[in-house]
């Protein structure tokens, strides 16, 4: 072969490596994708103020609502958010109490949880927790944390 027909296969050869690179990127692109895992968020409330607290709940509840799987944990002065018959101001304009908004994360079957210390520190016991709140246990909440692609808010 001489230098003049090595010269007459470079065309050829350029089109049909372009050629390829069209068809394989055309295959990848119709190709389905994975279905994505669910977000994960995981919202930590320690605020005693009732419009921090609803704010908190209202962003978990509508990313709830929009397929995220959502996970709280209440301490400090919020952990009262999880006893029964405390009390719940509502805020306008939704006329709805923290309180509420934490009962339909629940019914949606949100985790929740208060923090372990909460109650060994106040003079309330398991019994005065609403049904559907746990006792966080750390080890568990770590491994949760740890998880790749968990968002964290903290209010």
């Amino acid at each position: 072969m001489t230098s003049k027909s090595n010269a007459s296969y470079l065309p050829r050869f350029l089109a049909a490596l372009f050629l390829g690179v069209c068809l394989s990127l055309m295959t990848a692109a119709s190709a389905e994708t994975p279905e994505e895992a669910p977000v994960k968020l995981f919202t930590v409330i320690t605020s005693e103020k009732a419009e921090t607290q609803f704010m908190a709940l209202v962003l978990s509840l509508q990313s709830a609502r929009k397929g995220a799987e959502v996970r709280i944990l209440l301490c400090d002065e919020a952990g009262k958010l999880a006893i029964r018959g405390g009390s719940a101001d509502s805020l306008l304009p939704a006329n709805r109490s923290p309180r509420d908004l934490l009962a339909d994360l629940i019914g949606l079957g949100v985790r929740v949880e208060i923090c372990a210390i909460f109650l060994p520190n106040r003079d309330y016991t398991m019994e005065d927790l609403l049904p559907e709140v746990a006792v966080a246990r750390p080890d568990q909440v770590a491994d949760y944390m740890l998880q790749p692609g968990v968002r964290f808010f903290t209010f």
